[in-house]
C-alpha cells in the first residue's frame, strides 16, 4: 500500500514524500520591487520537509497584482530574489514550485502604477471588496481584455515560467483556481465573451488552454502544474454545473504530459473521482475539509488513492514541520482561524489572510 509518506518522482524529480504544501499568499514583498525578502527564503525553507513546496500566488505581469506586497516574477530584481528563496529550500533538501498567478478583476487600481487598472475577459466587476494598504475599497469594473492584450498576458506567463526557471525553480504551477484570471475565463459569469474566447465550452477553456501549452513549451510540461477549483464561489465565481467545462479542459491538457494536476476540492467528492479518473498523470488534492484546516485524516487520500499526493495549507503555517509531526502522529499547533479569509466559501478555508505574521 502506498502512503503519503512514500517518495514520488515529479518532473522528473525524486521528491522525500507525497505531502505537498499549499499556495497561501503571505504579502512580504515590501516596496515597489515587488521582491521577496530575506524573511521568505527563512519561512519556505523551514517547510522543506514537504514533499513539495507550491509557493504564494506570484503575479507574472505588474497589471496581474491584485493584492498589495505580493511579489512577482517579471524583473530581473525578482528573479535574483526569488533564487536566494530557492537556494535555501534546495540546501535543505526541498523542492519548490512557484505559482504563477495572475488576479484578473480581482484587485484595485490604487495597487497597480498609474494608468493600469485591473483587466478581465469580460468587463464584470465583483461583488465585495480587496484590502489596499488605504484599507477595504470595493472591487472596480475591469478593463474588458481586447485579442491582442489576451495574447499578451499568455506570453507573459511564459515569460515568467522562464524566469522561475532561471531563479532556480524545479517547476511552476499555474493558478487555474479560486475566482483569479484564468478561472475567470472557465466561469460563465465572468466570460460573457462571444468570440473564440469564450462561446461555448471551447471558448471558456481556450485561455486556460492556451496558457498551460505556452507555459510546457517554455520550461517543459514535466516541469508545470495546473491548480484548478471546480465549483468554488470565492471571489464572486458562479459555476453551476462545472463538471463538462473542466472534463473537457483536462481532455485538451492530457498529451502536454503535465508534472500535476492540483485540485482544490469542493463538498462533491463524486466530481474528484471523476477528475481524478480522467487525468492521466500525478493527482494532488487539497481536500473538503470545511470547517476545519486539513488534518492529519487526510493522509487516508493516498492511501485509498483517491490522490497521489495529498495538499496542506493553514496546519503548514502553524506547524513548519508538519510532515515529521504527521509521521508520528503529532502533536499539532492549533491553526488559528483568524488566519483564514472570512466567509463561508463551501470550505475552501486554506486561504491565509494577507499578513505578515
Amino acid at each position: 500500500m502506498t502512503t503519503a509518506f512514500d517518495p514520488i518522482v515529479l518532473g522528473g524529480k525524486r521528491l522525500a514524500n507525497r505531502i505537498a504544501m499549499a499556495p497561501m499568499t503571505r504579502s512580504r514583498a515590501y516596496g515597489p520591487g515587488a521582491e521577496p525578502t530575506e524573511l521568505t527564503a527563512t519561512y519556505y525553507a523551514q517547510r522543506a520537509g514537504a514533499g513539495l513546496i507550491v509557493t504564494e500566488g506570484i503575479q507574472p505581469s505588474r497589471v496581474g497584482q491584485g493584492y498589495p506586497a505580493t511579489p512577482g516574477l517579471h524583473t530581473p530584481g525578482q528573479v535574483r530574489a526569488w533564487r536566494t528563496v530557492t537556494d535555501a529550500v534546495h540546501r535543505e533538501g526541498g523542492a519548490i514550485f512557484a505559482q504563477l498567478m495572475h488576479t484578473g478583476r480581482i484587485g484595485h487600481p490604487s495597487l497597480l502604477p498609474e494608468g493600469l487598472v485591473p483587466v478581465a475577459p469580460s468587463a464584470v466587476p465583483a461583488k465585495g471588496s480587496v484590502y489596499t494598504e488605504q484599507g477595504p475599497k470595493e472591487f472596480v469594473t475591469p478593463k474588458e481584455l481586447t485579442e491582442t492584450e489576451i495574447r499578451q498576458t499568455v506570453a507573459d506567463f511564459a515569460d515568467a515560467a522562464r524566469n522561475a526557471i532561471e531563479a532556480g525553480f524545479d517547476g511552476v504551477e499555474i493558478h487555474g483556481a479560486n475566482g483569479y484570471l484564468i478561472h475567470q475565463f472557465l466561469a460563465p459569469n465572468t466570460n460573457l465573451r462571444t468570440d473564440a474566447w469564450g462561446a461555448g465550452t471551447e471558448g471558456r477553456i481556450r485561455f486556460a488552454v492556451e496558457v498551460v501549452t505556452a507555459v510546457a513549451e517554455a520550461i517543459g510540461g514535466h516541469r508545470v502544474g495546473l491548480r484548478i477549483s471546480p465549483g468554488n464561489v470565492y471571489n464572486d465565481i458562479a459555476e453551476d454545473d462545472p463538471a463538462e467545462v473542466y472534463a473537457a479542459l483536462l481532455d485538451r491538457l492530457a498529451g502536454l504530459e503535465l508534472a500535476y494536476l492540483h485540485l482544490m476540492e469542493g463538498p462533491d467528492r463524486s466530481l474528484t473521482a471523476r477528475l481524478r479518473g480522467d487525468w492521466p498523470g500525478t493527482f494532488v488534492l487539497n481536500p473538503f475539509t470545511y470547517p476545519d484546516a486539513t488534518g492529519p485524516d487526510a493522509l487516508k487520500l493516498v492511501e485509498d488513492g483517491t490522490a497521489d499526493m495529498v495538499a496542506y495549507g493553514a496546519l503548514f503555517l502553524a506547524n513548519p514541520d508538519l510532515p515529521a509531526r504527521l509521521a508520528v502522529g503529532g502533536p499539532f499547533n492549533s491553526a488559528d482561524k483568524s488566519t483564514f479569509y472570512g466567509g463561508d466559501h463551501r470550505g475552501y478555508t486554506d486561504y491565509p489572510t494577507l499578513t505578515t505574521a
